[in-house]
């Protein structure tokens, strides 16, 4: 495997046979909250970080028509929906990931409009779009109700 190809899939979480990327979204919660926990900045440039890599790897393994092993769009997208959370919690990560994949898999308004741009930037920015929903509406919810969600 490639080393675009290995990034693409982040490790390999791509090539499940079942819900690949239910599984790489998966995948993403522990290291995110990982560097949540060290600083909301910290998750920040970690979703810079892995988006413009997932740019490259998805480029560089000519993934262009997001193929169900490409993953680390989701990786980006679940960094971004965490960033909603005032501190890493098991509800908050469970919400984050539940509002993330919704967004991701129905693919509502604007990430519908992104997955259809060309190449690398449609892998990722339908993704990137998902999971700031997802960040609205976790944000939404620890407004309304606060303390919810850690």
């Amino acid at each position: 495997m490639t080393p675009a190809r290995w990034v693409a899939s982040f490790l390999g979480c791509g090539l499940s046979p079942v819900a690949p990327g239910t599984v790489g979204s998966a995948a993403a919660l522990l290291p995110g909250l990982a560097l949540l926990w060290i600083s909301p900045l910290a998750l920040a440039a970690g979703a810079v970080v892995v988006t413009l890599v997932g740019l490259w790897a998805v480029h560089a393994a000519r993934a262009g028509d997001d193929p169900g092993w490409v993953v680390i769009d989701e990786v980006a997208g679940q960094w971004i929906a965490l960033l909603a959370l005032p501190c890493p919690s098991v509800l908050g990560a469970l919400a984050a990931f539940a509002a993330f994949r919704l967004f991701d898999i129905t693919k509502p308004g604007p990430v519908g409009w992104a997955e259809r741009l060309p190449g690398a930037v449609g892998v990722m920015a339908d993704d990137v779009l998902a999971g700031a929903l997802a960040a609205l509406v976790v944000w939404g919810a620890g407004w309304a109700v606060p303390g919810l969600l850690g």
